[in-house]
């Protein structure tokens, strides 16, 4: 089970380059459900996310890269590129901070997994992080790999 708040960021932390971050490329094999793979530096992974917003299903099991080329030829939509930051928070949580590629440039999301649902909803954000958009579907990675405008 996946709990997550997921946020805007308007300004990028002056001090970014000094986190641990990893170079992500994604793409979608399904919507409705969730199926995507991805590759995080070189690591490959075919995951499927239930329905929900801050709280849902996902599994992850592991591909090879040779599996990940031959299903990145099925994907449907935009393959995403983005390097994620990991910014550590008191109590042992993480921000991890995507900053997009093509064509997404320019759109920075931070997101925050929690042990629990009260943990989630008592949560309060660092000054720097903008709406909280863990409810709307237009920031889901999966919408944005369908080319679709995001929300303004």
């Amino acid at each position: 089970m996946e709990i997550e708040r997921k946020f805007l960021i308007k300004k990028l932390p002056a001090d970014l380059a000094s986190f641990p971050c990893h170079k992500i490329e994604q793409a979608y094999l399904n919507t409705n459900p969730v199926v995507r793979i991805r590759r995080q530096d070189d690591a490959y992974f075919l995951t499927y996310k239930g329905e929900g917003h801050m709280v849902r299903e996902e599994y992850n099991l592991p591909l090879n890269e040779t599996s990940y080329c031959h299903l990145k030829e099925k994907a449907d939509g935009i393959i995403l590129t983005k390097t994620r930051y990991l910014l550590p928070l008191e109590g042992g949580l993480t921000i991890e901070l995507d900053v997009f590629g093509a064509p997404y440039e320019g759109l920075f999301l931070a997101e925050v997994e929690f042990p629990d649902v009260e943990s989630a909803n008592s949560f309060t954000p660092p000054h720097w992080f903008g709406e909280d958009v863990t409810f709307s579907s237009g920031y889901h990675n999966s919408t944005l790999s369908a080319g679709k405008d995001r929300p303004q």
